[in-house]
């Protein structure tokens, strides 16, 4: 049986179909947008955004929530209110947003970077170990993609060295650990409302914890210092203005009510994706580590096997691309490659797995499972059709060009 020409060579797309739009608007989204446009109180200290915190919060298992202007603004409040500075060291993912890492450098702290796990792509729990230290302060466990680290053996680490996890839960909205849910279980949780984010606002972040002091002390640092019960013009703490708006936090009310079903509708369709993938070799999908009982598959990495499969990542992704489906190649370096890095301080441990991601995996984008079941499937055809090209033609490239 002939294989269909790729459409990166030449032939016919598997889909002409776009995958759906991301932010969606939802029932009520614009007419809450407008009931709070017809009250006077559009800031940071207006129901809404109290009535969101609190919603919020309580949905990710913590008793206090802080919203704020983004999901890093929330990572360097974390950090003011622990009270890292100068000197103090905190433990890193060699992969993430940049965010993770530089939250660190703008306290004057030294971020230290270690590898990920070949299988969940996140924070290894033993190389964290071996990155403690005596200026060590916190961990960030990253929970990439929505499939949350290994927080039983992060916290092990944690209690027996005396150090803070701050979770990066930006991909985490609604992920759970065993039942406890993403924020809830370190001793700070951030999140990020940008608008890629799987709840968006545009821009947005919250720093959620149980720890009622650090709670007060990021509420004050957030709104320029003041303290509940004092005036306007006092100021206890070298505060700023990272307040959220009302718009914000109406819209976030709103995606949260609906985020369950959406998280479902992604499972299912992940579902779908993977039994169609079946017998493809030399695909590697992210796992998830048996406590990480939720995931909210924000994005799906995974890897090419070049041997296996038939085709490098970078000719794998230009042909899956071709064929219709938004893959995009992985992070293309370590957090530490970034040239920021020749002048900032930090520390980093051998990375080879991180090393190795940079040139072989790669991440399909949420939206990809936000449709029917059908769109997950495409996704899953598309690559079979470019493994099943390079396999038959036996001419695999590393130049990304395709087998017809």
């Amino acid at each position: 049986m002939a294989v269909p020409a790729l459409a990166v060579a030449g032939g016919d797309a598997l889909r002409k179909d776009p995958y759906p739009d991301w932010p969606i608007v939802g029932g009520g989204d614009l007419e809450r947008v407008r009931q709070t446009l017809e009250t006077p109180g559009w800031g940071g200290s207006s129901p809404p955004v109290g009535d969101f915190e609190r919603l919020f919060a309580q949905y990710h298992d913590a008793a206090f929530g802080i919203a704020v202007s983004s999901g890093t603004m929330a990572l360097e409040l974390a950090m003011h209110a622990l009270g890292i500075g100068p000197g103090d060291e905190v433990i890193v993912p060699a992969h993430s947003f940049i965010a993770t890492a530089t939250a660190v450098c703008r306290v004057g702290g030294v971020p230290v970077f270690v590898d990920i796990e070949a299988d969940t792509f996140n924070i290894d729990p033993v190389r964290v170990a071996e990155g403690l230290s005596d200026a060590t302060k916190a961990m960030v466990p990253v929970h990439l993609g929505g499939v949350m680290a290994d927080m039983d053996r992060l916290g092990s680490v944690a209690t027996d060295s005396g150090s803070y996890v701050i979770e990066d839960a930006a991909h985490a909205h609604g992920a759970e650990w065993f039942g406890t849910r993403a924020g809830g279980l370190g001793t700070i949780g951030t999140f990020s409302f940008q608008n890629s984010k799987a709840m968006t606002a545009g821009e947005g972040g919250i720093l959620v914890t149980n720890d009622e002091d650090l709670a007060g002390r990021a509420r004050s640092i957030t709104n320029a210092g003041r303290l509940p019960g004092k005036g306007w013009f006092e100021h206890f703490e070298v505060g700023t203005n990272l307040r959220m708006t009302a718009m914000q936090a109406v819209l976030l009310g709103s995606q949260l009510e609906r985020l369950q079903d959406q998280i479902r509708l992604r499972a299912r369709n992940f579902g779908r994706f993977e039994r169609e993938l079946g017998g493809v070799e030399g695909i590697d999908l992210q796992q998830a580590p048996p406590g990480a009982a939720v995931q909210t598959r924000y994005i799906v990495p995974g890897r090419v096997s070049e041997s296996e499969f038939g085709v490098d990542r970078d000719g794998f992704v230009a042909a899956v691309q071709a064929e219709g489906v938004p893959v995009r190649s992985f992070y293309p370096h370590a957090l530490y490659a970034n040239p920021l890095f020749d002048r900032q301080p930090h520390r980093v441990l051998p990375c080879p797995v991180a090393e190795a991601a940079t040139h072989d995996a790669f991440w399909l984008p949420m939206n990809i499972f936000m449709g029917s079941a059908d769109d997950a499937a495409d996704a899953a055809r598309a690559i079979a059709k470019v493994h099943d090209a390079y396999r038959r033609s036996g001419s695999a490239k590393t130049n990304g060009s395709a087998a017809s």
